[in-house]
């Protein structure tokens, strides 16, 4: 090379050097802020279209699977492409600008698209299979490709030098990931309770033009960068290699224990979405803390290969010490922060969120606080200055792409084949093996940091043997109280059987992820049985097809095979883990075993929009509508995709949980069930629930059909176990028909897909039971029976009455008035003294027949 050209070279590397320096002080600031918004609105993004997916593909895991690596895959893509285009720009802030613009656009785009794409997607997997997922990947992908050009775009408008290179993109990552943070929050508790999910989308658009404008207002004040020194692209060292392929693989470790985390932490939370936001946010405020705090020291440290090393490292062991060290310390601890926090806001919520914050701080912060700080390591070991663009997009794209691979394993291999501990054992080795990989091949590390990595890798070793692979198990909440008779872990969750109780009260409770869902004391076998027979046997014309959404502990669907007529019983269910656990529940008469019976493994709500068949009954009891993803059970547009699935006069037998919502919630329930069925009717079938049955056609009550159909032997048997031993006893549930409901529901709004108020809703208050069974009680009138005398109203009006005192000592109990309780019960035992369900609950010798 001519002295000339090296003159001219040194001078253009001294510009950049120059330009660096300027841009690396005060105006640092004007770009953190672009990322930060920027990352507020995709994760505002993320969580709405992760959350839409669910319903178009029907199973939560796979919604999850296929949103983070459609998102992730754009990301990767997009940091790669744009990363390149911008090293060869003298303006790339430009670019950036023009990058937010486009998300805005596709973003509200891609949202609305989603939520008109389920019954696509149902026909396209029917006709073309697999190819079908093409469709969401890329609804999501797509935007999700500009948002991965943002980053790189911006590091190379900053055009830092050689030894900037870890600082800028540390401070640039630790800005986009608090928006992050900012973003998974906002969604949860402000934008979608506020504005659904189409307003969230208008709001981080909104975000993202903010981005975009200030971007170009910014460019006044950008400097034109020299053009490349190098007119052709270096290649790579094999060190920079080394460090992008290491970086890659921490990337599906770190996403790895993500899945773990979220199924493993679910005994110390709730099924709310609050608690998952807070989880999420936790991780994320790990990642940008951990870069934060090593970004200025990036540059200057002098064993980047070492240290990079055992930050790895370091992470898997304290992610598994951390789940095997959980306790009764954490709920302790929990508690105690809830207190606190309720002293000095007197908010629900906010001591719940704070409940959640600390489990996730037990469990979460601490290795995702050493994996973020790896990121301003990776960019040092791994960015050319002269391709700050190209490198930083790589080493962003690899790691994304890793972290996809580690979700879909994780969640779709480890985890179902291994179980949850095993998995975290896996991850935590594969972190230890990059850490040795780092300080062996790494260049100059010091022997005293090698022989520090290489023990945390042997500690990680001997902490995966002792660690038993039940830990998770022994940590149910169920399980302190009781004995685990059944416990698996599958790739859509955990399933759990626990026997509880003492004696002839004992009783078989199921956990799934964590989290009771019901049970075979009498409680749950009566209103468990209604839900399939009071509409069977209400049923106008001659009920030939049944469809019961969700097995649970088989009652229901154990109940709908004693109804002999049904040419077509069917069920579906998510979790086969949940089949397998069936025998060990009393009163569902082997359902699972029954070969009448159709099993289909799918969502519910999938399985009505893949099939147009139709059915005389369509009967569900999901989880509380409360719990996060079950809302759109409970939504208006289900009614009407259930409506359009029934044969004429065929009806939706809806389950209504009292205790699980506040009452202004349980009325926005009614109005989205009414708004779809102009023939509404509400029955009573337990102290703590209630049955919304709804038809397109008028529902008659014909006391000779219903009288006749209660005869037959296995259906009369299966009722009287449970206190209903008469026609009229069971007519006496009766509480009200459409002009009820409509007094009831008032002016609530209803619930929709767009609107999932309830999954958002406040924190259910104390004792919520005692505000809405009276009010839903005070709706009660006469039955309007059919062809049937005075004698048989009276009958009717006498189980009524019983049921009365009964749902008053109830109310009393909870008053903590035993005065009123013993006045109740009293009267009851004057009339029914040998009602098992009575029985059960006042701890009377007739409840041990059952």
């Amino acid at each position: 090379m001519s002295s000339a050209a090296k003159s001219s070279r040194a001078r253009s590397r001294g510009a950049v050097a120059d330009t660096s320096v300027n841009l690396l002080a005060l105006p640092m600031l004007i770009p953190v802020l672009l990322l930060l918004i920027s990352g507020c609105a995709a994760l505002v993004y993320q969580v709405l279209w992760v959350k839409q997916l669910s319903l178009v593909v029907g199973v939560e895991v796979y919604a999850i699977t296929t949103g983070i690596s459609a998102f992730f895959a754009g990301l990767a893509l997009g940091g790669l492409i744009f990363g390149r285009w911008a090293d060869r720009l003298s303006r790339p802030i430009r670019l950036y600008a023009a990058l937010e613009v486009i998300v805005a656009v596709l973003g509200i785009a891609a949202t609305y698209a989603l939520s008109q794409s389920a019954g696509l997607f149902a026909r396209l997997e029917g006709s073309i299979g697999l190819l079908a997922w093409l469709l969401p990947f890329a609804l999501v992908g797509i935007p999700a490709f500009f948002m991965g050009g943002t980053l790189p775009v911006l590091v190379r408008a900053l055009s830092p030098a050689e030894g900037h290179l870890g600082e800028a993109g540390g401070r640039l990552y630790a800005g986009n990931t608090a928006g992050a943070i900012a973003g998974t929050l906002l969604a949860a508790f402000i934008l979608i309770p506020q504005l659904g999910v189409t307003g969230s989308a208008y709001a981080a658009a909104m975000l993202n033009l903010l981005a975009g404008g200030g971007a170009w207002l910014a460019r006044r004040s950008d400097q034109r960068l020299p053009e490349p020194a190098v007119a052709s692209p270096a290649p790579r060292s094999n060190m920079a290699r080394l460090a992008i392929v290491l970086y890659c693989i921490a990337g599906g470790v770190a996403l790895g224990y993500e899945v773990v985390w979220t199924q493993s932490i679910v005994p110390f939370m709730s099924t709310r979405a609050f608690a998952f936001s807070v989880v999420l946010a936790t991780y994320l405020t790990g990642l940008v803390l951990g870069s934060a705090l090593y970004a200025r020291r990036a540059d200057r440290i002098a064993d980047p290969w070492g240290l990079f090393g055992l930050l790895i490292a370091a992470a898997g062991l304290l992610a598994l010490l951390q789940i095997a060290g959980l306790g009764r310390w954490l709920i302790i601890a929990q508690t105690q922060a809830e207190f606190l926090v309720l002293q000095l806001t007197g908010n629900d919520l906010a001591g719940m969120s704070a409940r959640f914050a600390v489990a996730a701080l037990c469990v979460v912060f601490l290795p995702t606080t050493l994996l973020g700080a790896a990121f301003p390591l990776a960019l040092r070991l791994a960015v050319n200055s002269s391709h700050v663009g190209r490198d930083v997009g790589a080493v962003v794209a690899l790691n994304t792409l890793g972290g996809i691979v580690g979700v879909v394993l994780t969640g779709f291999v480890l985890v179902p084949e291994l179980g949850l501990v095993r998995t975290l054992v896996v991850l935590a080795v594969i972190a230890a093996l990059i850490g040795a990989v780092a300080v062996l091949k790494g260049a100059a590390v010091g022997k005293g940091m090698r022989f520090a990595v290489l023990t945390l890798g042997l500690a990680t070793l001997i902490g995966g043997a002792l660690t038993p692979p039940q830990r998770l198990a022994d940590l149910l909440p169920g399980a302190r109280n009781g004995k685990i008779v059944f416990y698996k872990e599958g790739r859509s969750g955990t399933v759990a059987v626990v026997t509880q109780g003492r004696a002839e009260r004992q009783f078989n409770r199921l956990y799934i992820q964590g989290v009771s869902n019901t049970g075979d004391a009498m409680p749950s076998l009566r209103y468990m049985r209604l839900q399939a027979l009071l509409p069977l046997l209400i049923h106008k014309g001659q009920p030939q097809s049944a469809l019961v959404i969700g097995f649970g502990t088989g009652i229901t669907v154990g109940a709908m095979l004693r109804y002999s007529d049904l040419k077509k019983p069917v069920v579906a269910e998510l979790l086969p883990e949940v089949l397998e656990a069936a025998p060990l529940f009393n009163g569902n008469y082997n359902a699972a075993e029954n070969p009448q019976l159709d099993i289909r493994l799918r969502d519910g709500r999938r399985e009505l929009l893949r099939s147009a068949e139709r059915y005389d009954l369509v009967t569900l009891e999901p989880p509380p509508p409360s719990a996060a993803g079950v809302v759109n059970l409970y939504s208006r547009d289900f009614y009407a995709l259930a409506a359009s699935r029934l044969q004429p006069g065929g009806l939706v037998a809806q389950w209504l949980p009292l205790p699980t919502q506040n009452i202004e919630d349980s009325r926005s329930l009614v109005r989205s069930f009414i708004d779809v069925f102009p023939h509404a009717t509400l029955w009573t079938t337990e102290l703590h629930e209630m049955l919304l049955i709804g038809s397109l056609e008028p529902i008659s009550l014909s006391v000779p059909d219903i009288e006749q159909r209660f005869e037959r032997p296995q259906i009369a048997e299966s009722l009287r176990e449970v206190g209903i031993d008469t026609p009229a006893a069971l007519l006496a549930t009766w509480i009200t028909d459409r002009k009820g409901l409509e007094r009831f529901a008032g002016d609530a709004p209803a619930v929709t897909d767009d609107r999932p108020r309830i999954e958002y809703a406040p924190w259910v208050r104390s004792k919520e039971i005692t505000r809405v069974l009276p009010a839903l009680l005070e709706l009660h009138s006469a039955p309007p029976l059919v062809d049937t005398d005075d004698a048989f109203r009276a009958e009717v009006a006498n189980n009524w009455t019983r049921l009365q005192h009964f749902y008053a000592a109830g109310l009393f109990s909870y008053q903590r008035d035993r005065e009123g309780w013993t006045r109740e019960v009293r009267q009851l035992l004057r009339t029914d003294s040998n009602n098992p369900y009575y029985s059960w609950f006042l701890g009377l010798p007739e409840s041990r027949s059952n």
